[in-house]
């Protein structure tokens, strides 16, 4: 296990709270997305993987055994679940405590970056997306799960406005009324497929227009 050096970032509130609330409902969300990352995982094997902001974890049960995760993760509050998961996982991590748009990685050097409810809380999703294309070989892909801006004029719309500015504070500058398919298209793959879909008994009423796929370069 190594610890590459970046800067990383520890909240008193925030941080632990994101922390504690996706271990604590870590099977909760998992049941709910889970539609969306069997589409947006299926034939996931390589043996290294390059995920933007893991948290405590939640996708290392859709990683091929004895994969190498290099993980982007910048709440500091976030790792030590995260190593405690990928051990007992037996997966090997490599943990970054930086941020996306910045990877420490080569040009063209992995064959997967894959990220969920991730691009919703970046300040600049186009650097991030920029970032995936540039460490990508030839071929290689992008996997996505991301929650998006509800249809205008539409009741859920309505609330995410409403709740914009607290949701944001509280998760960590989730954009609750992003439009991030249209940031996936613009990026410069060579082919995406970007499936639209409510996932089935969420209560996150408010981020329950999403999007799954993958983008290959």
């Amino acid at each position: 296990m190594t610890d590459l050096d970046s800067p990383p970032f520890d909240h008193a509130v925030r941080g632990r709270f994101n922390a504690w609330f996706f271990s604590a409902l870590d099977r909760y969300i998992d049941r709910v997305a889970r539609p969306l990352k069997r589409i947006a995982f299926d034939g996931l094997d390589a043996a290294r993987v390059v995920e933007i902001g893991p948290g405590v974890g939640a996708n290392l049960r859709y990683l091929p055994a004895g994969a190498e995760l290099i993980a982007i993760e910048p709440n500091l509050r976030m790792h030590a679940p995260l190593r405690r998961r990928c051990a007992a996982a037996g997966v090997t991590l490599t943990l970054v405590p930086g941020y996306a748009d910045r990877l420490p990685l080569p040009d063209h050097s992995v064959d997967e970056v894959i990220c969920s409810l991730v691009l919703c809380t970046v300040p600049d999703p186009d650097a991030v997306l920029a970032e995936a294309t540039r460490v990508l070989r030839p071929g290689g892909r992008f996997r996505f799960v991301e929650h998006v801006a509800a249809p205008s004029g539409s009741p859920r719309a309505k609330t995410q406005q409403v709740l914009h500015k607290p949701w944001a504070w509280l998760f960590e500058g989730c954009d609750l009324h992003r439009d991030t398919a249209a940031a996936i298209e613009r990026a410069g793959f060579t082919r995406t497929t970007i499936v639209p879909m409510k996932p089935r008994g969420s209560i996150f009423y408010p981020v329950n227009t999403m999007i799954c796929g993958t983008a290959e370069l």
